[in-house]
């Protein structure tokens, strides 16, 4: 599949070299390509997964179940792949290690949205992002009434209006326990790097945008998002953050912290692994302060818990080959089994195929459309 992809694409850029009017379209469309082919990270999802649907394929065999993972994180809808609601989690995490979050309906008037938010204790700045959302699509800061009237106005779906957390560092930690085991393993640590530009007091933000080369594939992108700024002249030594979104998928990038690891931090996870009781498997994303305060307990935030569907991170920030990626990715997807059926046996089932199938149905028209007005959602501050 993959060569007839190549052989396509390279059939198109012969044609375009005849009769593309501008050369220089063409050398910056075949470094794309090129760029895209040799960083196996920004292959599109199937792409990368494809060799390794055979493994996934033998676990829903051998469990009997196509959504064998399901059990999980039992206490998660649809044990926390896609489509869970961050307030559910929320509510299954020790007390202040979370952002004081209110749930707002999207049928909520306004008026009566900026009195509920009043009092529960929240102030300007906010953070705001759909209840049920993925890849950070809809996160967005605000800093006014005026601001969050936009917001909601345009939003489809139910949402959560956040205290903003500052803290300076956003990390990532994989974590898995055995239900039968009190103590669990931390497979990655890595923090978490903003897609942003440093001003130099003469540049617009369109200019500083068409200099960036971690930009090179989304301009369009970042330029709809920041219409109302990209005049702006962004002074020199200010930070301005392209995307507050630090998915990989949404410009984010990963640095390795493995270096970091240790008993300490384990200690932490595993707390919160029996908090509940029930979260066995999946990433934590966390802001805080710093990395020592982190594994003493102390100045973090989580910002999200995601289950059976989170991405190892990790893969990416270590400076893996893509066999080196399979090989983690093998290793969780058998842990991932092995506690799901685990827990399956005793008292968790699988989800029946018809309950499965409509919720990710649902769930992906969902995405969908939050995929779409994010494109159209300004980045308000």
């Amino acid at each position: 599949m993959l060569m007839n992809q190549l052989q396509a694409y390279f059939a198109l850029a012969q044609l375009l070299c005849i009769y593309c009017p501008e050369p220089r379209l063409m050398a910056t469309g075949l470094k794309a390509f090129i760029y895209k082919i040799t960083h196996w990270e920004t292959w599109h999802y199937h792409l990368k997964y494809i060799p390794l649907y055979p493994a996934w394929i033998w676990y829903c065999l051998r469990s009997g179940s196509l959504w064998f993972f399901t059990p999980s994180n039992p206490t998660l809808a649809f044990g926390g792949f896609e489509g869970e609601s961050k307030q559910e989690m929320y509510d299954q995490l020790p007390p202040g290690t979370f952002p004081k979050s209110l749930l707002i309906s999207k049928y909520s008037p306004f008026d009566e949205l900026v009195n509920n938010i009043n009092k529960a204790g929240l102030s300007f700045p906010l953070a705001v992002k759909p209840d049920v959302g993925m890849m950070g699509f809809l996160f967005r800061r605000i800093a006014s009434a005026e601001e969050l009237k936009a917001y909601h106005l345009k939003m489809p779906v139910d949402y959560l209006v956040q205290t903003l957390i500052k803290y300076p560092l956003e990390v990532s930690v994989f974590y898995y326990r055995h239900p039968q085991q009190q103590k669990g393993t931390i497979t990655g640590f890595i923090r978490k790097e903003y897609l942003q530009v440093i001003g130099d007091g003469k540049s617009t933000l369109d200019q500083l945008i068409s200099a960036y080369p971690r930009v090179r594939f989304r301009q369009p992108e970042m330029r709809a998002k920041h219409v109302n700024r990209l005049n702006y002249i962004v002074p020199e030594g200010e930070i301005y953050y392209l995307s507050l979104a630090l998915n990989l998928s949404r410009g984010g990038k990963m640095v390795s912290l493995e270096h970091e690891k240790d008993d300490k931090l384990l200690k932490l996870f595993d707390s919160l692994s029996h908090y509940s009781g029930h979260f066995y498997y999946g990433r934590y994303d966390i802001k805080c302060r710093s990395i020592e305060d982190l594994k003493e307990g102390k100045n973090y935030s989580i910002l999200e818990y995601n289950g059976s569907g989170a991405e190892p991170h990790h893969v990416y920030g270590n400076g893996n080959n893509i066999f080196q990626a399979y090989q983690i990715l093998l290793h969780h997807w058998k842990m991932l089994y092995t506690i799901s059926s685990y827990n399956n046996k005793n008292g968790h089932p699988y989800w029946s195929f018809s309950k499965g199938y409509v919720f990710l149905k649902h769930a992906k028209k969902h995405f969908k459309i939050l995929k779409q007005l994010d494109n159209e959602m300004p980045v308000f501050s």
